[in-house]
Formats: structure tokens, C-alpha cells, sequence
């Protein structure tokens, strides 16, 4: 497993654990990278106006498009790594 990878998945751990629930933005940002680094660009089918949130994450999701793997994981680890600093 690469160094890169382990750090994910440690700061994925690391987010069930927050002394403190992030705000519906920053929650949206967690869950957009972490799909973004799992599962690449979204390619669902965008969710009805009625769902807003499944819409709002979709929407967080799909502005990361043609984000890199890699790159998304970082961004992850980064934003986990700030939030557990406070």
C-alpha cells in the first residue's frame, strides 16, 4: 500500500473522531473528496430539486470533476489534518 493511501485512509479514521462536528459546508467538502478520491468523477444521476440532500452533495461532488485520485486524497488528509488542529 502507498504511503499516500495509508494517510487517507488513516485521516478517514481520523474524521470519525473530530472533537468537534464540522459545519454543513465543510461536511459537504469532506464527503465530495472523499468520493472524489474513492470513486473518481460523479457520474450519477443528478438527484431531483426535492432531495436537497442528496442534491448538495452531488453538486459538492461534481464541482471536484477531473480532480485526480491522489490529488483528492491530499486534499483530504489536509482538510482532516486542519480540522483535528482546530
Amino acid at each position: 500500500m502507498s504511503d499516500l493511501k495509508a494517510r487517507f485512509e488513516q485521516a478517514v479514521a481520523d474524521s470519525k473522531t473530530l472533537s468537534e462536528r464540522p459545519d454543513n459546508v465543510t461536511l459537504l467538502k469532506i464527503y465530495a473528496l472523499y468520493k472524489q478520491a474513492t470513486e473518481g468523477d460523479n457520474e450519477d444521476r443528478k438527484p431531483g430539486f426535492t432531495d436537497m440532500v442528496a442534491r448538495a452533495k452531488w453538486d459538492a461532488w461534481k464541482k471536484l470533476e477531473g480532480t485526480g485520485n491522489d490529488e483528492a486524497m491530499q486534499q483530504y488528509i489536509n482538510l482532516i489534518s486542519e480540522l483535528r488542529q482546530g
